[in-house]
């Protein structure tokens, strides 16, 4: 079904996989050197003692921290490979609006799977309206009105969540309409000053390396 509609498939996988290539011993994917800042790719490899595959492997160290990443792929690995895998971190503030930031949507205990996508679709339609409300906020430089942080704390979201808030008990101005641009995010937000370091060092000199 997957690749009958076309998608394709980044996975992240734990260290301790066993990796099958041609023409060498089986070892565990931790057992591959990779030096600090430069990510290695093989192609046509297998993994776990199923000998699932042939898939193709990518493996990157950035230059701050000690986390390597073991990047899985349906499709040959290259420089995009980690690219497109690191977009995953872009939705973490969904998830966290999801949950215990924003929507409790866990706490709702709901079984019935008809009720629950019900609840989904409400929920979608409120956070297009919220992001929206949000990134409006921030581009008219009223975010400080309902995130007090010098950067931006807070989710889309819950910016827009508070501005609702704000607006309905001081007579202020809602938007009308729901837009969602695909121009880059005006200000990217950031937990804290040292995590956006962090984020900003973790960038790879690219070293490529074909399967033996």
């Amino acid at each position: 079904m997957r690749q009958a509609i076309g998608w394709h498939w980044r996975i992240r996988i734990k260290r301790s996989f066993w990796l099958y290539r041609r023409g060498r011993r089986r070892c565990k994917v931790e057992r591959l050197s990779v030096a600090r800042g430069h990510a290695c790719f093989w192609q046509q490899v297998c993994l776990t003692e199923k000998h699932y595959g042939p898939v193709h492997l990518a493996v990157a160290r950035p230059q701050a921290g000690n986390d390597i990443w073991y990047v899985l792929s349906d499709e040959p690995t290259e420089v995009t490979t980690l690219e497109e895998y690191g977009l995953r971190f872009d939705i973490e503030e969904n998830f966290l609006d999801d949950k215990s930031n924003g929507f409790q949507l866990e706490s709702s205990l709901i079984r019935s799977a008809p009720a629950l996508t019900r609840l989904c679709l409400v929920l979608a339609l409120t956070t297009c309206y919220l992001v929206s409300q949000g990134v409006e906020v921030v581009k008219q430089g009223k975010r400080r009105w309902v995130d007090p942080h010098w950067f931006r704390g807070q989710s889309y979201l819950k910016i827009g969540w508070n501005w609702v808030k704000l607006a309905l008990s001081r007579g202020l101005d809602l938007i009308t309409n729901m837009h969602l641009s695909s121009d880059c995010d005006p200000e990217p937000a950031m937990a804290s000053k040292r995590q956006y370091q962090h984020y900003c060092q973790t960038r790879f000199a690219f070293e490529f390396q074909e399967a033996a």
